[in-house]
């Protein structure tokens, strides 16, 4: 009995201990939280009117690299084709040169597209990066306007849970297109864009 009592009063004393902690210790002040999902920004349906309109320009100029690549690599399955087709019933001399060339037609439609995927994700910084650079400070002054101290992107940062009350993706896209419409800047750049941003294509 006196060893359950004993533990009764350190059991109390820590109780006593900690409440004295809790009652002086500082409140922290409330923290208004919000989340944004910043790759619905390139939604072609829902998205931001902006980031569309320089995506659009970027698959434009792109098109005919991309349509000439593409003819490319169906003149060399036909060429596959037809020595696969042919090479048991012509001479060997032939067949060896038609896959030589079919060999080298590879190797420039390899060099081709890589050159164009560099090319196009240099395009992308020039077309981009200026747009992300503005969409970040309208985003700065939206969450400050509405009283919201921290943001989290969930395309960025992994969120386990989040209430759906706290997602400002669409209103922040719907407030953006509405102060900024698709055609009232150009969606040009400096030469030397300085970072990468989240919307940004990877085609061709």
């Amino acid at each position: 009995m006196k060893a359950f009592r004993i533990i009764v009063a350190v059991a109390a004393i820590a109780a006593f201990a900690i409440l004295a902690q809790t009652q002086t210790r500082p409140v922290p002040a409330p923290t208004n939280v919000a989340i944004i999902d910043s790759s619905a920004f390139s939604d072609e349906k829902a998205g931001i009117a902006r980031v569309m309109a320089a995506m659009q320009q970027i698959e434009t100029k792109f098109q005919p690299l991309r349509t000439e690549i593409r003819g490319m690599r169906e003149r060399l399955n036909t060429m596959r084709a037809d020595i696969q087709k042919k090479r048991l019933v012509q001479d060997p001399n032939l067949t060896a040169q038609q896959t030589e060339q079919a060999d080298q037609l590879e190797v420039q439609i390899k060099r081709k597209a890589e050159d164009a995927q560099s090319s196009y994700q240099r395009e992308s910084l020039i077309f981009l990066d200026p747009l992300q650079k503005d969409i970040g400070t309208s985003l700065t002054a939206y969450a400050q306007s509405r009283g919201i101290n921290l943001l989290i992107d969930v395309n960025r940062v992994p969120v386990v849970y989040a209430a759906a009350n706290l997602d400002i993706t669409r209103d922040f896209i719907a407030d953006y297109n509405r102060t900024h419409p698709a055609g009232a800047a150009p969606a040009t750049a400096p030469a030397r864009p300085a970072t990468t941003p989240a919307t940004r294509p990877t085609r061709p």
